[in-house]
């Protein structure tokens, strides 16, 4: 009896060592699966503040960046208007540079259904050469007989003269530049028609001007076949 009793007893000890084994593993599964849980949530909670974090540092650089942007739009726009104001001045400035640097008349001495002699007067006179060929520039003033220089370079200058030969009265015209003498034409004949010519190329400076003079005693002649020119035109720009 003693021994089923021990016997007896003795398996309520293993029965409860194992039980308690037992209990000791199913404490440690859990424990550990909870501790398991609780860092990934730890660490997704790290992830999603992460994302927030750089979802709101993306937020606030789009909110500074925008107005930088249209203030940069805003500049380029008023540059490009200001540029196109310049890019007008510019065309314009050149186009009357243009407009200067095309410097060329031709003119024949009496007007259109007119001829005859000129002079000889008492006074030296400014001849007015009044058939215009050509007057690109308007340089030349058909009104007064004066050309004024446009701008600063060099000139080609050629005068002809011609008249019906009288030994008491030579046919001659003088080139002036701003009042001076420059050169002559002349011719003396006593019979039959007389003509000469001349030619100077003259560096000018913006308003200097230059015209044909008929000295005293002296005449000149032309018709409609324009014997007597006066002609001139820019060669280059200085």
């Amino acid at each position: 009896m003693k021994s089923v009793v021990s016997l007896l007893v003795l398996l309520h000890c293993c029965l409860s060592g194992a039980q308690v084994h037992k209990d000791r593993d199913g404490v440690s599964v859990n424990e550990i699966q909870q501790v398991d849980y609780e860092d990934r949530e730890s660490r997704g909670n790290d992830i999603q503040t992460d994302k927030q974090r750089a979802e709101a540092a993306l937020t606030h650089s789009q909110q500074t960046c925008q107005p930088d942007i249209h203030t940069v739009l805003r500049e380029m726009s008023t540059m490009m208007a200001e540029q196109r104001v310049e890019l007008r001045h510019t065309k314009t400035e050149l186009g009357a540079m243009e407009a200067r640097l095309r410097v060329a008349f031709s003119a024949s001495l009496a007007a259109p259904g007119q001829g005859g002699d000129t002079g000889p007067f008492n006074t030296a006179i400014t001849l007015v050469y009044r058939n215009i060929y050509s007057n690109i520039g308007n340089a030349y003033n058909p009104t007064t007989g004066i050309f004024t220089a446009p701008v600063r370079g060099l000139y080609l200058f050629r005068f002809y003269i011609y008249a019906w030969a009288d030994s008491s009265v030579p046919t001659s015209a003088l080139l002036y530049k701003n009042g001076h003498q420059i050169a002559i034409a002349q011719a003396v004949h006593s019979s039959g028609a007389i003509n000469s010519s001349n030619g100077v190329s003259l560096l000018l400076e913006v308003g200097d001007v230059v015209n044909m003079h008929l000295s005293t005693g002296r005449k000149i002649f032309d018709n409609e076949y324009h014997h007597s020119t006066f002609s001139g035109h820019l060669l280059f720009t200085m």
